[in-house]
């Protein structure tokens, strides 16, 4: 595994002809409140990207093309965080999207553990550590232990999501997935404006 860190931005002239592979850190998990600090991506070659914020320094144009380039699928694991914060920080709209935790709730539904350690566990065998999910993100410089983590999280989402792929067209859920995703852009809306737990589609 190849971990790369970056300040501020990507480097200018990175592909990721297969889709890329996207989650981010932040100080916590309330996007109005807690500010975003890494963003870490991967093409599925086990090679990552961790780009590191400084506070208040969003200016990213080549991280800020990559995500609203509409030829470049953007791999997510619960994508209403991660597009709603970028939104937030970046203020653009991620796009297209496809989210493994939404694909998993729709066909894995023998199961009530959707979270990334399963997934990846079930469909590639490996084993993700969490050791660092709770670490500080926006500490002056990052550990080893936590760009190891940061990475861990997209290595495996490109199998993960070839997996699911297999079991939605099984299933005859693709179209009702596809969906899902391209509701996600409205879902960050909602989440931001503070609908975030109201269920405005309830009676």
């Amino acid at each position: 595994m190849a971990v790369h860190l970056h300040q501020g931005d990507l480097p200018a002239g990175l592909k990721f002809p297969n889709g890329v592979a996207i989650d981010s850190e932040t100080m916590g998990l309330r996007p109005e409140r807690d500010r975003l600090c890494v963003v870490q991506l991967s093409g599925g070659d086990g090679t990552a990207h961790c780009v590191r914020f400084a506070k208040g320094q969003y200016d990213a144009p080549n991280l800020k093309a990559l995500l609203a380039d509409k030829a470049t699928l953007k791999i997510f694991h619960f994508a209403r965080f991660d597009v709603a914060v970028m939104k937030k920080y970046l203020g653009v709209d991620t796009a297209p999207v496809y989210c493994t935790k939404i694909a998993s709730k729709l066909v894995r539904t023998y199961t009530d553990r959707h979270g990334l350690k399963d997934l990846v566990r079930e469909l590639t065998g490996k084993e993700l550590s969490k050791e660092q999910q709770s670490s500080d993100w926006g500490a002056a410089e990052l550990t080893q232990a936590q760009l190891s983590y940061a990475a861990a999280d997209v290595l495996y989402l490109h199998q993960v999501k070839e997996k699911l792929d297999v079991m939605l067209a099984r299933e005859g859920r693709a179209k009702m997935a596809q969906a899902c995703f391209d509701f996600l852009s409205t879902r960050a809306d909602l989440d931001l404006l503070g609908w975030d737990e109201e269920d405005i589609f309830e009676h």
